[in-house]
Order: structure tokens, then C-alpha cells, then sequence
């Protein structure tokens, strides 16, 4: 339904054919500079340090500030490793503190954590929130797992068929505790609207609890 599309539109990395892009009530017509995008693979360069990933397209004096947004990441001390060292959370995590370094106002998620085992997967989502907390920037979250979507967001936006057919707000204390039953309640009503669209895919439900969202 155009999930990725919609990100690199609001992150101004596409061109749309109709409609528009509203940025503090101005028009957006060029590259937001307020955002920054964050893609399923950490999508490093192999042949540069963490450090020296974290800062590209940075002058040398945001060096500092790139190691301060790889303490935040927990990944200080393996600044100056090679990509290759990594597992796949640490490079999400170098990921993420490339795009903190902006001090970006809004952070577009497009299933960055899609690719990760499970209980990295809900480290990732801790640090995420933690950071949202401290920041306080505004992020966009793609995702096929309805209770990451439950578990993060303020918002629930479900997308079929070009139209948005769901805008649940999400009323639940943070931090969100999986076993609490408005957390299970959130959840099953979010894949019950999803299954009365989409009734044979019942059984991908009962397996993995992953969705097109």
C-alpha cells in the first residue's frame, strides 16, 4: 500500500504526483531537513569505522557529538570497529545514532527492527522509546508486527488499499507492559479489523502475530 513510499515522501526523497506535504503549515518542497530516515538494514559502509558511519556527510566537528549519540546507543566503546564486527542489532543501534545526530525533530522508522531476533527486537524497541523519551521528537514507525505498533506508539494507523480503514489512539501507560490485558485488548481489536479484510490470513495470525499494516 505504499508504506515505504509515504516515509521517503515525508522525508522529501520523493516526488508525489498529487495531494501535499504540510511541514508547520508550510508546503514541503524539498528535502525535509527537520527529518531523518531509518531503513530495515543498518545500510553501513563497510570500508569506514562506526565513528566514521555515524558521521558521514558531517564536518570533523561533530565528531563529539557522534560519540555521544553512540553512548546513547550503547555502542561507545566499539566506535572503532568495522561494520563487519557487528551483529545485525548493533548495526541498527550505529543506524539510529546516525540519524540522532541530526538532532532530527521527526525520525521516519521503516521496519527497522523487521530483521532482528526476537528478544533484540524488543531491546530495540525499549532504546527507541527511551530516546523518544529524552529527544522528544516526533517518529513515524512502519511495521508488519501489530504489538511492536501496540507497544511503541501513541497512534495505531493501519493502511489498506490506499485509504486508512484504522486510527486507533494507543491509551496505555508507559512503560507498556505485554502482559497487561488492555495491551492484549489493543492488540486483538487492531488484528480483528485486520482479519474482517483479510480473512485467509488467519493462519499467518496464529503463527507470527505479523501483519501488512
Amino acid at each position: 500500500c505504499g508504506k515505504s513510499t509515504l516515509l521517503r515522501l515525508i522525508a522529501g526523497l520523493e516526488e508525489f504526483n498529487e495531494g501535499s506535504i504540510q511541514l508547520n503549515g508550510e508546503p514541503l518542497k524539498d528535502l525535509n531537513k527537520y527529518a531523518r530516515i531509518m531503513f530495515q538494514d543498518g545500510r553501513l559502509l563497510p570500508w569506514k569505522r562506526i565513528i566514521d558511519n555515524v558521521c558521514i556527510g558531517l564536518p570533523r566537528d561533530y565528531r563529539i557529538k557522534a560519540m555521544d549519540a553512540l553512548q546513547q546507543v550503547g555502542l561507545a566503546d566499539r566506535m572503532n570497529d568495522w561494520p563487519s564486527k557487528l551483529s545485525g542489532g548493533q548495526k541498527q543501534r550505529v543506524a539510529l545514532a546516525r540519524a540522532l545526530v541530526h538532532d532530527p525533530l521527526l525520525l521516519l522508522l521503516d521496519e527497522p527492527l523487521g530483521a532482528l531476533d526476537a528478544l533484540t527486537r524488543i531491546e530495540m524497541q525499549e532504546l527507541i522509546e527511551s530516546l523518544w523519551k529524552q529527544r522528544a521528537f516526533t517518529s513515524i514507525l512502519v511495521t508488519h508486527d501489530v504489538e511492536e505498533a501496540v507497544a511503541i506508539a501513541d497512534r495505531v494507523i493501519l493502511i489498506e488499499d490506499g485509504a486508512i480503514s484504522l486510527n486507533q489512539p494507543i491509551r496505555l501507560p508507559r512503560p507498556r507492559q505485554r502482559t497487561n490485558p488492555a495491551f492484549s485488548m489493543y492488540v486483538e481489536e487492531i488484528l480483528e479489523k485486520i482479519l474482517s479484510r483479510n480473512p485467509k490470513k488467519i493462519s499467518l495470525v496464529k503463527s507470527s502475530k505479523e501483519l501488512e499494516m
